[in-house]
């Protein structure tokens, strides 16, 4: 399959299922709100490192999770019962993203967060459209998560932890939260053993794209978030013991 040349005039994507076999699609545009919009709606995002030109995914198979079949081992549920860490949403957006993107240890050399991509999804918060979550700890960030919510789908997009297990106890309270407003899935992308081992699971890009189409149909949740971890943790099965 060729990889299609985008342009600043138009906003439009070229359908997913014409990806190439490694999922790019597309090259060029811009990262306007708009044509990010655009592009979540369609089943594609940007990736791509510092140097790069903007480069546009759209990858069969799909990793996405279900908020309800999020897998929480025996320590993890124990330190979310314990409260071991203060979780709030949208109230350190610009704190996460900047954690999100920096280099963190040898095993990390580069980020495909650079200053462009920072700018576009801060951009997005203040239209209401992408979110984060923090994890604290004795008042001070300990870890986290962000990304963009539409219809009902969030689109996971990255995630860090200062601390062990603080981006995990993020994402299982994402989960919850997400459980209680009806959301279908989280969309992570691209495969990863870590979200595996989380609960994540491949889907085709058709059944994706299906239920994309049908989330849609859905009024966004757009402005901030509010989490209350009493209401979640008494309510929410998402918290239940999953493991052993």
């Amino acid at each position: 399959m060729p990889v299609f040349m985008l342009s600043n005039s138009s906003i439009q994507f070229p359908p997913p299922h014409l990806a190439r076999y490694d999922g790019l699609i597309c090259v060029g545009g811009d990262l306007t709100s708009q044509r990010l919009i655009k592009a979540y709606q369609n089943g594609i995002f940007p990736w791509f490192s510092e140097g790069d030109p903007i480069l546009w995914w759209s990858p069969d198979p799909r990793l996405v999770l279900y908020p309800d079949k999020i897998n929480i081992s025996r320590s993890l549920n124990k330190k979310i019962r314990k409260q071991c860490f203060t979780i709030t949403m949208d109230t350190a957006f610009e704190e996460v993203i900047v954690a999100c993107s920096q280099y963190r240890g040898e095993k990390r050399k580069s980020t495909w967060l650079v200053d462009e991509m920072v700018k576009s999804y801060r951009d997005l918060h203040k239209l209401g459209y992408a979110h984060s979550v923090e994890s604290w700890q004795d008042g001070k960030l300990a870890g986290g998560l962000y990304g963009v919510s539409l219809g009902r789908i969030f689109f996971g997009e990255s995630m860090f932890s200062y601390i062990s297990d603080a981006s995990k106890v993020a994402l299982a309270s994402l989960c919850g939260y997400l459980k209680q407003q009806n959301f279908d899935l989280i969309d992570c992308q691209v495969t990863s053993e870590h979200l595996l081992s989380m609960g994540a699971e491949q889907i085709s890009r058709r059944g994706f794209i299906r239920q994309l189409k049908s989330s849609l149909k859905h009024e966004s949740i757009k402005g901030k978030w509010e989490f209350s971890s009493d209401k979640i943790l008494c309510d929410c099965p998402v918290f239940r013991c999953k493991q052993g």
